[in-house]
């Protein structure tokens, strides 16, 4: 059974390049849009990881993540901030939230998915 991995982010293209990699890998894509369109994804079915941004219009993905956090389904849902933030104040927040990786965009496909494959058990 192949793992579902959601990623949120306002730029299609990033959610674009993140669903090429990870559909080439195997994985099975639900897109949102921004914090609050990926919320309303969290509707039971099953997700392995979730990819998020952090800056995003609506509700931003630090946010998301402590709402996605309080959903007893997701509560242990590992996540990846995936940001062109790299401030230790911001990576500490998000650790904080709930983040157990941080990748800094630009960023490498085979550097993401190495963080995936950690993070999403067998």
């Amino acid at each position: 059974m192949s793992k579902t991995i959601l990623i949120v982010d306002d730029s299609p293209s990033v959610r674009q390049v993140v669903g090429i990699a990870l559909r080439g890998a195997g994985y099975d894509v639900i897109e949102g849009t921004d914090g609050s369109d990926a919320l309303s994804k969290l509707d039971g079915r099953r997700v392995n990881l979730i990819i998020s941004d952090v800056n995003m219009p609506r509700m931003d993905g630090i946010t998301f993540v402590k709402e996605a956090k309080k959903l007893a389904g997701y509560r242990f849902t590992p996540v990846i901030m995936l940001t062109t933030e790299s401030a230790q104040d911001k990576k500490a927040e998000g650790q904080a939230a709930g983040a157990k990786a941080w990748v800094v965009k630009p960023f490498r496909p085979e550097q993401m998915l190495a963080a995936v494959s950690k993070l999403v058990a067998p």
